[in-house]
């Protein structure tokens, strides 16, 4: 695998990770240092260690994993979109925004997960081609936290430009049902 091709790869699996921290920018409107450590840092590393694991699996459960992996990325995801939206539903106050933090607790585990499922893939078709994966992964890693942290602050700029207040939540849970949408539909459920 050529450098080129390795930083195609990383970008085209940060690009999940990047709408999602533009999503979360938009919903949190105001992005502190360590809100902007703590999704890169998670994101990043899911996106290292999840191609390690295909890795390890190697092709014995392969086929296992891609009867159900967009599933359970599309799953992930609608329930952290239409909580998103609920809440910003629920609130008419300037505190109901902060009600939710996308970068703490169970939410960032379950975005963490969503966002690095199709590097799990990509671990497991380099283990099918013989290649080592200890480099690409780190630059899986690298590259998507990265992407991770200026699609986090686009997202605060964007929301604090466009005033869009509550709304910017129900867009921001709108984009993370469209990615589940879409990872169904590069999986060919709907034909």
């Amino acid at each position: 695998m050529t450098v080129i091709e390795l930083l195609a790869l990383a970008v085209a699996l940060a690009m999940d990770a990047f709408a999602v921290s533009v999503a979360t920018g938009v919903q949190l409107r105001c992005v502190s240092p360590r809100q902007t450590f703590r999704l890169s840092f998670h994101f990043g590393l899911f996106q290292a260690l999840m191609p390690v694991a295909g890795w390890a699996l190697g092709l014995t459960v392969r086929n296992y994993i891609e009867a159900w992996d967009h599933w359970l990325a599309f799953g992930l995801l609608v329930f952290i979109g239409v909580r998103m939206m609920r809440e910003a539903l629920a609130g008419d106050d300037e505190d109901a925004d902060c009600k939710c933090d996308p970068t703490r607790g169970m939410t960032l585990l379950v975005l963490s997960v969503a966002t690095s499922i199709d590097a799990l893939a990509v671990g497991l078709s380099l283990s099918i081609l013989g290649l080592s994966i200890w480099t690409p992964a780190v630059v899986i890693g690298v590259v998507c936290a990265g992407f991770t942290a200026g699609g986090l602050h686009l997202g605060r700029v964007l929301a604090n430009a466009s005033r869009l207040g509550h709304r910017a939540a129900l867009v921001g849970g709108g984009v993370l049902i469209a990615i589940g949408v879409r990872i169904l539909h590069d999986h060919g459920v709907f034909g």
